[in-house]
């Protein structure tokens, strides 16, 4: 017998992550919750958490129990259920950063998400939601909606998307498929915020942030308060075997996000035209070196000079993610079950808080904010 919805039992997987940590506050919050367990490789001590962050975990309601969900029996030490079933299980781990060998991911992503699947389905939890990504539609323009056209373009996409196709075959598995757009906010390191910590470079070097492709190129985005809250919105209202995105309303590019970061820094953008941008294509690897080559070094002397000693931070970009391809989620079919989104739109202030957040907790250089 299940306990009601607001004494509900979660285990969120990965949840000292950047999504992780943001649910795990946002159930505590609000009260939704008898208890949390997160499961995580990295103890909260050292996951680069902000206090308010840190607190939340130190709570009486969660529990944190270290887990390499690679190895089987840290598997049943996250699944442990001496406490009673798990109402919902939420995996948001994506398990590896981008630009590794693809066994990396076949393990990390692949094994990793199906092994925890097969766990949720043995256990028949009420519902499972699986984090995938927005990645893993065509790049193409054209809005995608959740019976767009497949086409992932990165290899965290493509093995997200074959963790898709193999969870309708796990007996007793209720899932629940959430494909986010680029989500940023407090904690991101991996989405908006390597474009922040370039902008804070050009601040340093004192040039035009320079940039490949068009201002069109499609960016969408999604707070990362909106994606906790339509996690736990699926975790009770989401119909089983389904797929949803979760995109805000701002129809972000390239163009508009540079923007916004300029507006934080006070500086200026420009693209670098046609002519360069086509010879970048022909050599993605040579031109993707050189310019984290430009970032890197200013970044390293911002930190030497304010004492910035260790950092999750870096204004490093994969070449995955820099190639011409647009990312341009349709997240409106959440709504028609009753979700609305609080941060339609990406606005200065969101970014100026996650630089900000950095600042006070040490990571980032305080000479580079937009406050000095």
């Amino acid at each position: 017998m299940y306990l009601k919805v607001n004494m509900a039992h979660v285990l969120v997987l990965g949840g000292c992550g950047f999504v992780g940590r943001n649910l795990v506050a946002y159930l505590i919050e609000n009260n939704l919750v008898e208890r949390v367990r997160v499961a995580d490789k990295t103890p909260p001590q050292t996951a680069w958490m902000n206090e308010y962050h840190k607190g939340i975990f130190e709570g009486s309601k969660v529990e944190f129990r270290q887990a390499n969900l690679l190895n089987p029996s840290h598997i049943e030490r996250a699944f442990d259920v001496e406490n009673g079933n798990f109402d919902y299980v939420v995996n948001c781990g994506v398990g590896v950063r981008y630009g590794q060998a693809e066994d990396v991911y076949k393990e990390s992503v692949l094994q990793l998400d199906l092994n925890c699947a097969k766990k949720a389905g043995e256990l028949k939890v009420k519902k499972y939601i699986q984090i995938s990504t927005g990645q893993v539609y065509s790049s193409d323009k054209k809005a995608s909606s959740e019976e767009s056209k497949l086409s992932p373009w990165t290899l965290v996409a493509k093995y997200k998307l074959k963790v898709e196709e193999e969870l309708k075959n796990i007996e007793g598995l209720n899932y629940v498929i959430v494909r986010p757009a680029i989500i940023y906010g407090i904690g991101d390191v991996d989405g908006l915020t390597p474009r922040l910590i370039i902008g804070a470079v050009y601040k340093q070097l004192g040039e035009k942030m320079k940039l490949l492709w068009t201002k069109d190129l499609r960016m969408s985005t999604v707070n990362v308060k909106d994606a906790a809250r339509a996690i736990w919105f699926l975790c009770e209202k989401g119909e089983v075997s389904s797929i949803y995105n979760v995109a805000d309303k701002s129809e972000s590019t390239q163009g508009t996000i540079s923007d916004l970061v300029c507006q934080v820094f006070n500086i200026e953008y420009d693209f670098a035209g046609s002519v360069i941008s086509n010879m970048a294509r022909l050599n993605m690897s040579g031109a993707v070196e050189e310019s984290n080559e430009k970032h890197l070094a200013p970044w390293s002397e911002a930190c030497a000079r304010d004492e910035v000693r260790n950092t999750p931070l870096s204004p490093y970009l994969d070449q995955e993610l820099l190639y011409n391809n647009n990312l341009h989620v349709d997240g409106s079919k959440i709504e028609g079950i009753g979700f609305q989104y609080e941060y339609p739109q990406l606005k200065v202030e969101y970014l100026r808080d996650v630089v900000n957040d950095y600042v006070k907790l040490g990571v980032f250089p305080p000479s580079l904010s937009h406050e000095n």
